[in-house]
Parts: C-alpha cells; structure tokens; sequence
C-alpha cells in the first residue's frame, strides 16, 4: 500500500496550521517572502475547489517586535540605560492580532481571495450552542470560497501556564488545529513546521533520522525531542501530540516543512514530503522499508549470481518477464489508468499525461521488444582481444557487465519495462527512480517483472526506489552505484550532472538540426522536415532548428518548407536572416529545445557555415543533412561531431529500437564510454584475463615476449 495515495486521494477540506516559526524570521521579524509564498499555496488551492482553513500562529511576536520598536522609539537615552523588561504576553496579544490580520489580508486581496478572521478561546468550546454557530459559520464562508483564519485569542484567554492540563480542551495552536479538524470534518491536517518533518532525536544532531511514516506503538517511546520552539509556544512535543490526537480519531495528518515553496501541494499531489499520521500506520510498516543504499547492494549480490548463470538461462528469465506482462495487462493497466485520472486532478500538462498513458497494445509491443532483445547474441563474456604475451601466457580482454546501474526517469512507465530488460540482458543490478506520476504503474511493472526472476537469481536484482528516496540521497551513493543514467527533462538531467561523483551517461539537450542544402530535393527535403518535427515533438531526437542554405531563399525552396511545416501547425521563429525574410518572430537563442510543435529557422551561407552553427548552438546530440550532392554530404557527415549524424533521413531514427539494439536506456551525447542510442552494449565494460602455467615476472628474467594476437577475425 503506498501511504502517500492513501490520504490524498479523496482530500477536499484541509486544516492547516502554519507555526510562529513559520511565520518569523531569526531576528523575530516577519517572513514576508514564506507568507507570500505560502498564500499563494492557498490560493491555487482554494482555486482548485480545495476547503482551506488555516490556524495561524505570530500574533504575540509580531506585537512584542511593535512594541519594542515603539518602547525605542519613546525612550529617552537614560531609559536606554536600564535593562528593558519584558511586555505582558496578553498586551503583546492584542497589538499583534491586527497587524497579523491584516497582512494576510492584504496578501490575499492581491491575489483575489478573501480571508476572514474567527478568534477563540479554550473555554467556549465548552458551549455546544458556540461548537455548533462555528460550524456553520466556516461552513458558510467555505461556501462563500473564503478562508477562514483561527488565532488563539491570547488578548483574553484566562489560561496561565503551564498550558496544557487535564481540564483543558486546547493549549495551543497545535491543538487547536486538531481540534477545529475534529470539529470541522476534516479530510487532512498539515501542520508546517521549521524543519523538514519528525525526526528520531533533534534535528541538529547528524545521527538523527527523518520518520517517513509514524507509528505510535514504535516511534513514540523512541524519540528524543529538543528544545521547544524558539519563538512559539509548544514546538515538535506540541506538533506530535496533536497529530497522535487527530490521527487517532481518523484524520490523516502530516508534519512538514514550511520553508518550501510548495510542500502543501505536494503533499496533496501524493509525495511523501515530511512525516505521515495515520490510524493504520502500524499496518503499512509490517513489511520492513530498504534504503537505496541496501537496494543497491543487494542489487550488486544478484548480479553476480545472474552473470554465474549460462546464456541460456538468462535468456529464459527474459522470455518468462514477456510473458508475464502479457498475462498481467488488465492489472498493469487498471494501475496505469489510476494514476492518469491522478495526473489529471492534479492538474498535469496534457504532454505529460499522453507520455504516461499506456496506450492499447502497449504492453504487447513491449514483450515483444523483450524478446527481441532476449534473442540477441550473448553480450556477457565476448572475447574482444585475445593474445599470446609469452609462450602457453595467453591474454583476454572480454566483454562483463558494469555492476549497478541507477536510472532516473519521468513520466514514462515504459521505460522502466524496457530499462528492466537492458539490465537483465546486459547482467547489472538494477535501480530505479521513476517520476511520481507513474507512481502505481511503475509499482505494478516492477512487481511483475521482479516475480519472473527465479529464486537463484533473486528480485532484488532490480530495486524500485519511491519517492521515499530523493534523488540527492541516491546520487550520494557512488561506492555502490557504477552509472547514472537520467531520463527526462533538460532540469532533471543537468542536476543530476551537477549533483554527484558517479559518472552519468545521457544528454541534457536534445537541439537537433536539419540542413537542407542548395542541391537538394525539396520533396524529399519537405518530408523529412515535417517528420523531424511533427513525428513527435516533444522526443529528444525531434528537430529544433532547420538550416537552409541561402540560394533557397532565393529560388522558393525555403518558402516551400515553410508552408510545408505551417501546413502542419508549426510554430515558426528565425534567426536574424531568416525573420526578416520570412516576417516572423526572432528568437530568443538558438540554444533551445522548444519539446513541441515549434522550431527556428535560419539561412546559411553552406555547408561549412551550417557545420559552425551546429557547433556553437547544437547539443552533439543529432544532426541531418539532405543533399543530393555526395561530397557535401561526406564533409557534414565526418564534420558534424554529434553523437548521430545523418544524411537525407529524419532525425527521428536515432532511436535504440529503430537502430536494431532492441530498445534503449537513453541517448548518450558523452564522448566516454557510450554514445548515442544506449542497448545493451552501451551497459557494459571490459576485463582483462590472464591464462598461464606458472609464470612468474621475476624483473623480466628468463621471459620471451611474443605478443602473438590470437584474435579471431569475423
């Protein structure tokens, strides 16, 4: 059961409790920019049909920071001699309820929502007249789309401390937050926090923990709190206290950080950001959560057995993964369909929800491809190079799988089927990240997947990793994972590159060109334009710039491949030649990968001034040329240093099952290792062999160096 789904599935009214530390910065000031970011949160919500109530804290340190300042400012310099005292908290109260109150509302009408202000106290929650009136007044401006603001109303409350104790209903905010989710039916609670969530022991301690998901039965007689909130009233002792309370009584709730920008709609869009509360927790926790790190290794210990096995072995567990896909279509697809309507309540783009869907006949293709590559010749243990260094010393360099591979991909569940078999077949030890929208459908595959596996292999050899797991933590791991290869947005790809020691095979760009030179077809040229565009443009191999050479701009060739790319809906953007020609926008860079039905065009002098453009604006990914001239063909093509480069063919067929490797990882723009389209070789590395009868170095003595190759030639 994925926990996160769980509490966010039927969500729509939410308390939200935002805390005094929240709310302030260090010096005691207001967070302006957290306050407006986290208005902004509650207004895409509200927008999105969500019932917001938020308790706020702040109150008593805004009005002590106004009335020190007005203490200050009145104070003569003897007065400023003396040690100042501190200001009655119920006065501090009263002067900062309408400052507060006022700068929400003020944020708010700048975002067109409006807010309303109920002050409580704990005694009248005694009165089921007053329990009742509350009710249906928040019910009303709930109604109404307005946001009801709770503050304690500390002015007048005749409470003293210590705060909390037997007689009383609420203490604090917390509490208050708790009960007023009780009171108002519900469906989630999040009480932001200065931290990330519930952590084991202080958060400042490193061998501290952050508790994913709380168990009241484990966790609660284990953790060490710190001290109370710096400027609040209660702190994480208060936080967790309410969260038991409200979770108890069947309100999920969740503790996380209000220093992001947008933890509370991803909350609601089903990760896992902080610490859960759930009345079922303790069901969810029978089955022991792995780390990436214990992933990875037992990833490693199950590629060493399945590399043991013969060839033919492994291309059964291949085949048995076909067909298991196959016989498991309506549950993998019933998972699929739960997260498209997910993805779409969520508000995804349509680009991303088509790049999830598995769409009919899908799964069937994908067995397919499986098996192709399960019929594949075997790439473990070829014998690259083989020679005779000395007498009866024979030496070989042989093909071996690379270990552990970590692949971080989005959106596309069948990746990961395709990702799985590459692995399989190559030998490594698998571990993947894939994107929260897919979440289920991933889940589903691997299961699938991992259940063809036989015991003396194990299905450890491919780890799903869930959004437990932030990327940073796996990228950490570079004393167990051999390669990362990332899968997805241009973002995704350059932080990964960024953010880690292990070496990374992919490609953060996907600027492909076309040239059309002054000798080509213009039939041809207009066909495998449009495809290179139109196919599918949101693919890394789709076409971003078209190239024309100037004499086209003269003789109508380049006004034919306009309206050619018009006619498909293209929207057109030129370079500083182009845009005057053609009357169009110029861009912004030619250094842009536009993922949609959007290109540049730009006029060229040749094929050397298009090789140059290609040089300095290109991503080395894939580059066409179409000509019907051979020797302009031959200079673009041994110039051009891309990872693909093609002449009169689209840029669309720089793809892994299109270039026979029976499917791909990723297309690598490195110029270490694979390059490319990634299939099952670009996953493997080399070792060395040695075969002897007893030789010894002995500084050289007595050894006759042959150097013999014995390599057979195919």
């Amino acid at each position: 059961m994925d926990p996160s789904r769980v509490f966010t599935r039927n969500v729509r009214r939410l308390v939200l409790k935002v805390g005094t530390a929240v709310v302030t910065r260090g010096d005691g000031r207001l967070a302006l920019g957290r306050l407006g970011a986290l208005c902004e949160q509650l207004k895409e919500l509200n927008s999105r049909g969500y019932e917001v109530i938020l308790v706020t804290s702040g109150a008593v340190g805004l009005g002590r920071q106004r009335l020190r300042y007005r203490k200050l400012a009145n104070s003569s310099f003897a007065d400023l001699q003396n040690p100042q005292g501190e200001f009655d908290g119920k006065a501090c109260a009263a002067v900062g309820q309408s400052s507060l109150m006022a700068l929400y509302d003020t944020m708010f009408s700048q975002l067109d929502v409006t807010s309303s202000q109920l002050l409580v106290t704990d005694s009248v929650f005694c009165d089921t007249g007053f329990r009742q009136q509350l009710s249906e007044t928040v019910n009303s401006l709930l109604d109404l789309r307005v946001i009801p603001i709770f503050n304690e109303n500390d002015a007048v409350s005749t409470r003293k401390t210590p705060y909390e104790d037997s007689s009383g209903i609420f203490w604090d905010n917390d509490s208050l937050a708790g009960l007023l989710a009780l009171e108002l039916k519900a469906d989630l609670l999040v009480l932001l926090s200065d931290v990330e969530g519930l952590y084991s022991g202080p958060p400042i301690d490193p061998t501290s923990k952050l508790i994913q998901t709380f168990v009241k039965e484990k966790h609660l007689g284990e953790i060490t709190f710190g001290d109370k909130s710096r400027v609040g009233r209660g702190g994480m002792t208060a936080k967790v206290n309410a969260a038991v309370c409200a979770s108890c009584a069947g309100i999920p709730v969740v503790i996380t950080s209000g220093f992001a920008a947008d933890n509370i709609i991803k909350v609601l869009q089903g990760e896992m950001k902080g610490t859960l509360f759930h009345k079922d927790a303790h069901l969810w926790t029978l089955v022991k959560e792995v780390s990436a790190r214990e992933m990875a290794v037992e990833a490693r210990e199950s590629s060493r057995r399945l590399q043991a096995l013969k060839s033919e072995d492994r291309r059964k567990i291949l085949l048995d993964v076909a067909n298991a896909l196959q016989d498991n279509e309506n549950m993998i697809i019933a998972e699929n369909c739960a997260d498209i309507k997910a993805a779409e309540e969520a508000g995804y783009e349509k680009s991303l929800i088509s790049r999830l869907a598995l769409k009919p006949g899908r799964i069937e293709l994908l067995a397919n491809s499986i098996r192709k590559i399960a019929d594949m010749e075997e790439p473990i243990g070829r014998i690259l190079k083989r020679r005779e260094i000395a007498s009866d010393l024979i030496l070989e360099n042989t093909t071996c799988s690379l270990g552990v591979l970590l692949v971080v991909f989005e959106s596309r569940p069948d990746a990961l089927v395709q990702i799985a078999a590459l692995a399989i077949r190559s030998g490594n030890g698998l571990l993947l990240k894939g994107g929260k929208e897919a979440r289920q459908s991933n889940a589903a595959l691997h299961k699938v997947i991992t259940s063809a596996i036989p015991d003396t292999v194990g299905g450890k050899l491919i780890g799903l990793v869930t959004s437990r797991e932030e990327i940073p933590d796996l990228l950490k791991l570079d004393d167990v994972i051999d390669l990362v290869i990332p899968r997805g947005s241009n973002k995704l790809v350059s932080q990964i590159k960024e953010s880690t020691k292990i070496p990374v095979l992919g490609h953060s760009d996907g600027i492909c060109h076309v040239y059309v030179d002054k000798s080509a077809d213009i039939e041809m040229a207009k066909r495998i334009v449009s495809d290179s565009k139109v196919d599918y443009p949101a693919a890394c191999n789709a076409m971003e710039t078209l190239l024309v050479h100037k004499d086209l701009a003269s003789n109508g060739g380049l006004m034919e491949l306009v309206a050619e790319l018009r006619k498909d809906g293209v929207t057109l953007y030129g370079g500083q030649r182009a845009s005057q020609l053609l009357r169009i926008s110029e861009a912004s860079s030619f250094h842009h990968e536009y993922n949609s039905v959007t290109c540049t065009v730009e006029i060229v002098d040749d094929v050397f001034a298009a090789i140059d453009h290609i040089h300095k604006y290109g991503s080395s990914h894939t580059d066409c040329i179409i000509t019907k001239d051979q020797e302009v063909a031959e200079i673009f093509l041994n110039q051009v240093d891309s990872a693909a480069v093609f002449h009169n063919a689209s840029t669309r067929f720089c793809d892994g099952a299109r270039f026979g490797l029976g499917a791909e990882v990723g297309v690598s723009t490195s110029r270490i290792h694979a390059r490319g389209p990634v299939g099952v070789e670009g996953l493997l590395t080399t070792r060395w062999i040695l075969r002897g009868s007893g030789q010894v170095v002995n500084g050289d003595k007595g050894v006759t160096y042959i150097h013999k190759d014995l390599t057979q030639k195919n």
